[in-house]
Order: C-alpha cells, then sequence, then structure tokens
C-alpha cells in the first residue's frame, strides 16, 4: 500500500478516494477518526490520508488526482434544467446530453 493524498478536511479525502474507485484503483481512507486527537497530536498526525491498495497504481493514482476536470460550456436539458459541463446526465429528468 502507498499513501497518494492526504487533507485535514475528510470531504476532499472521500472525494480523491472515490476518483481513484471510479477509474478502477482500489483505495482506502486511513486515519479518518484522529482528527479529534487535533492538540493532542502533531498536525500532520491527524490528517486523514488515501493509500492505493497496490503500489503499482501509485503513478496512475497521482495521475487521476491531477487531472483537469472537464471543461467547457454549461448544457441546457429539453426540460429546462442547466447543467455543468461535467455531468452527461440530467440530474432532474434522467435525460442524456445530445
Amino acid at each position: 500500500m502507498k499513501r497518494i493524498y492526504s487533507s485535514f478536511n475528510l470531504q476532499a479525502v472521500h472525494h480523491a478516494r472515490n476518483l481513484l474507485e471510479a477509474d478502477g484503483i482500489r483505495a482506502v481512507v486511513r486515519n479518518e477518526v484522529l482528527s479529534s486527537a487535533m492538540g493532542e497530536l502533531p498536525p500532520a498526525e491527524c490528517q486523514a490520508e488515501v493509500w492505493v491498495l497496490d503500489d503499482a497504481d501509485a503513478a496512475r493514482a497521482e495521475e487521476v488526482l491531477l487531472r483537469r476536470r472537464p471543461a467547457g460550456p454549461d448544457w441546457r436539458c429539453s426540460c429546462g434544467e442547466t447543467l455543468g459541463p461535467q455531468f452527461t446526465q440530467c440530474w432532474r429528468c434522467g435525460a442524456y446530453r445530445a
């Protein structure tokens, strides 16, 4: 196992793990509950961390986390909802982007 990412922000840590999992890289979150020990432990030890389970995936995992997300204009669904470029399906009606 190799540590790929760490942060005090649990949402950012879980988002990073989700990005890796979506790309087929098995990863786990560690030290998630240590934030409650802030003040008792050194700050670096209180950060939640994302670890990849297979060391061979480490380089690809770093690329996934550094990859730019889709850019471009928002799109409007036939139901009238405006969605960002990263979405391929409307959250409101379920229609796919044309």
